[in-house]
């Protein structure tokens, strides 16, 4: 394990206000590296010499901070002169302060809620050369305004030339102040930042009839606008997000503000200095969900030279490509990746404008569909971390990470809870990596015994049930939440073997589970093929669980398969049935009704957001709430593992199967995944009677291809190729 820093100095602050605080300090060059170590919360840049020390934003990620603070250790060394330098911090409040009162989650109760403050120390040849303490000078500069949900408020007249380089004088300048650190321990960020990833032009503009112009970026994304403009100091434009617009073309927030109570909803504005050759800028210290935003405030001289959009998210690499012969799967499987990425911004999130908050059951719901695409794997050990970190003793979880509190009591439950054993899970299958089981298995442990001591006959019900079903279900709560109950206990017994615990946890636990089964099959199976309520998700559940009796199995999905076709394949079921629903039905022989339930363009269903113009998904099936949720998004996953057909038979995919469905009258289609022994490529054409697959299989590992029809083989290393004549 590598050696933790030893810090020198003190922790200090100089207000809530975008404070700027500098340090200009000696170095003699020498042929070591030079690293600051920065603590800087909530969000901090960097500057060395008047550069920004690399191109991360909103950093670091928030934590549990009543646990754990993260710094961040930046290489400075080819930024650094021999002689007299200057280090330059500027803080935001980002998650640590937010201090506005009525909105819904309670932050403001936070026990970690305090100013913004830095701990900073630069290292060369293995000494501190510099330390935070009150000999930094400070001053409030620019940022007269920072919330993670409100916005920005910048007046560039404030704004100091040169206050971060070595020849500026700060003599009138105050000296900082120390201050109490936060509570939790310090640890260095070990995952990808987040940075400006992509740039997006306006593709239409409309003049208001007050003056006020609204631009369309033709995508909903996260992040902030890039305003060029020139005009008058002292000019003040405002500038509004939202992902809707009304009947007259002005914006409408009204789907996404309703739980910000206090202040302005995501609204930045600027204050024009009256640069002659013009001004650019964007936030800092907040970000918004949005496809268009509104600038008013634009004066008779003042020129709005040029707006873009920039989507911020972590900068994860793409692990994961699906294209296939269907237009309709293809944008699907774009509002996918677009989601994703919207709501990786730091952690995990339901919605990059609402709430901006790291729910559960989203995280662990569309984990699958993430690591399909991306490698995330950094950043949900991170998140995994801070869920541990906001356990309870009893064993208790939050519905959300970070909470200040909120969330134990509502919101959470074993379906969202099941983040703790899914998301770990998903990435010892996908990458081979045990670290979080083997780090949190005393944490699971309490989770698990927590719930038995909310059990009755081993059965629970709190929960959240089957999420945003479009009618009101028969309730769910106690199926779903004793599914998932037996499901994280099924895992646990396995995850003990894995960490070579006593006999007694797998005996223990796999008893348990067996116990659950049975109590669910008393409670909820009706024989027939019926569970609970006959619902689409009563029916999938158990069979996506392995809950269901032996030999029972097929009688069920086939009631299942039918209650759809009946239904005219619409999605009759919230987000928990939304990953169930169609994997059953392919498991089971109907591979084609969940083509048909995913593809169909009536409402509710995935092909009715893609002709109403999604190019993100929707938090419900009507659209009248967030469009850019990704609770729905396992729909991606299921491409992978049913079109192309690709699973893992072993951990890190050294063996995985290879069984293509052709339906939907489908004629081609390209996978590709990137997995620790190289890259998978599955690439299949339909022609007329044959079926033609040309397989890569990476070095080191095997498949076995199972082909249309029912031939099996072996496939070793290498590029394979198969034919098969399909009736």
């Amino acid at each position: 394990m590598e050696k933790q820093h030893s810090w020198q100095g003190v922790w200090i602050t100089a207000g809530e206000k975008g404070p700027l605080l500098r340090r200009s300090f000696q170095y003699k060059k020498s042929d070591e590296r030079v690293y600051a170590l920065v603590a800087g919360i909530g969000w901090h840049e960097l500057y060395v010499n008047g550069k920004k020390a690399d191109d991360r934003v909103l950093a670091p990620v928030v934590t549990q901070y009543e646990k754990r603070v993260s710094y961040i250790r930046y290489d400075i060394t080819e930024l650094l002169e021999p002689g007299t330098n200057a280090l330059g911090v500027m803080l935001g409040n980002g998650w640590y302060n937010c201090r506005f009162p009525r909105n819904a989650w309670n932050f403001e109760y936070a026990s970690w809620i305090d100013v913004p403050k830095l701990l900073c120390n630069v290292v060369a040849d293995g000494k501190v050369i510099l330390k935070t303490d009150c000999s930094w000078k400070t001053a409030e500069g620019p940022i007269l305004f920072n919330s993670l949900r409100n916005g920005e408020t910048y007046d560039a007249r404030y704004e100091i030339d040169g206050w971060n380089m070595p020849e500026f004088d700060d003599s009138s300048w105050k000296d900082a102040v120390q201050c109490a650190p936060p509570p939790g321990i310090l640890v260095e960020e070990d995952m990808e930042p987040c940075k400006e990833c992509e740039c997006f032009p306006s593709i239409n503009v409309k003049t208001l009839g007050d003056g006020s112009r609204v631009y369309d970026f033709g995508r909903n994304l996260t992040g902030w606008a890039r305003i060029q403009v020139r005009g008058s100091a002292g000019v003040t434009l405002v500038m509004k997000y939202s992902e809707c617009l009304a009947a007259d073309g002005d914006i409408d927030q009204s789907n996404i503000s309703l739980y910000v109570k206090e202040g302005e909803f995501q609204t930045d504005r600027y204050t024009l200095k009256g640069a002659p050759d013009g001004e650019t800028w964007s936030p800092r210290f907040t970000y918004h969900g949005f496809r268009y935003l509104k600038i008013s405030g634009i004066a008779a001289d003042v020129t709005v030279e040029k707006v873009e959009a920039l989507f911020v998210h972590n900068a994860f690499p793409s692990a994961g490509l699906f294209k296939c012969s269907s237009e309709l799967l293809n944008r699907l499987s774009r509002c996918v990746r677009q989601s994703y990425l919207s709501n990786f911004t730091g952690i995990p999130t339901d919605c990059p404008h609402r709430e901006k908050n790291g729910w559960t059951g989203d995280a662990q719901i569309a984990c699958e569909a993430g690591l399909w695409n991306y490698n995330s794997v950094r950043a949900y050990k991170h998140f995994i971390q801070m869920l541990v970190d906001a356990q309870r003793p009893s064993g208790q979880l939050p519905g959300i990470v970070p909470t200040g509190g909120w969330g134990y009591n509502w919101g959470s439950g074993p379906a969202w809870d099941s983040a703790l054993f899914e998301i770990p899970f998903r990435v010892l299958r996908f990458y081979g990596d045990d670290e979080m089981i083997r780090l949190h298995y005393e944490a699971m442990r309490r989770y698990i015994d927590f719930c038995t001591g909310m059990s009755e006959n081993h059965l629970v019900n709190f929960g959240l049930g089957d999420w945003c079903a479009p009618k009101v279900p028969v309730n769910t709560v106690e199926l779903t939440s004793s599914a998932y109950y037996y499901y994280d206990t099924w895992l646990f017994s396995r995850f003990a073997t894995l960490v070579g615990e006593a006999e007694n946890d797998v005996y223990l636990y796999t008893r348990l589970a067996e116990d659950i089964r049975q109590s669910f099959n008393t409670k909820f199976y009706h024989g027939d093929g019926v569970y609970g309520d006959g619902s689409p998700t009563a029916l999938a559940a158990p069979l996506y669980f392995g809950l269901a009796p032996k030999g029972e199995e097929q009688k069920i999905a086939d009631l299942l398969a039918s209650k759809i076709a009946a239904d005219g394949y619409r999605a009759d079921f919230g987000i928990l049935g939304a990953k169930y629903v169609p994997r059953v039905l392919a498991d089971y022989g109907y591979a084609e009704h969940a083509f048909r339930l995913i593809t169909q363009e009536e409402c509710p269903g995935w092909g009715y957001w893609i002709r109403k113009g999604a190019a993100t998904l929707w938090e419900d099936w009507s659209g009248g709430t967030s469009h850019n949720h990704i609770m729905f998004g396992d729909v991606s996953a299921w491409m992978f593992e049913y079109l192309a057909g690709v699973r893992p038979l072993k951990n890190g995919f050294v063996e995985f199967r290879v069984a293509p469905n052709v339906v939907g009258g489908l004629t081609n289609l390209i996978m590709t995944h990137d997995v620790p022994c190289g890259k998978i490529v599955v690439d299949w054409t339909r022609e007329e009677k044959r079926f033609i697959l040309t397989l890569t299989v990476p070095k080191g590992a095997t498949a076995e291809v199972i082909l249309p029809g029912g031939g099996s083989s072996r496939a070793g290393e290498g590029v394979q190729f198969f034919e098969v004549e399909m009736e």
